[in-house]
């Protein structure tokens, strides 16, 4: 009697580790299929992204008409919704003393 309970418990827990298996093949094809979702949208926010720089870019002008070079400037969007055209040497500094703050700082 007492092997045949032993035995009644692990063929219960095979057959609890089996239904445990089958949810999480279930759950990872859900989250793959997820995963390719948000891919796909990341995919087309950038595509979106790049086509607008390239039409905020192509309608600057400089003060003497001369069109804004994109290689030159970055589009940086302040926390209270202002725009503003950097010129990217500038940014790159910022982020060096960012940099040199942290690395202080630890």
């Amino acid at each position: 009697v007492a092997a045949q309970n032993c035995r009644k418990r692990k063929l219960n827990a095979i057959l609890n580790l089996e239904e445990d298996v089958c949810k999480l093949q279930t759950q990872k094809e859900s989250l793959k299929k997820e995963h390719s979702q948000c891919s796909r949208s990341i995919s087309q926010m950038k595509r979106k992204l790049k086509n607008l720089y390239r039409d905020i870019f192509s309608t600057l002008s400089d003060d003497q008409g001369r069109p804004v070079n994109p290689c030159q400037y970055v589009i940086h969007c302040s926390s209270n919704g202002s725009v503003f055209i950097i010129p990217k040497h500038l940014i790159k500094s910022e982020q060096k003393q960012d940099n040199e703050k942290a690395q202080k700082q630890k």
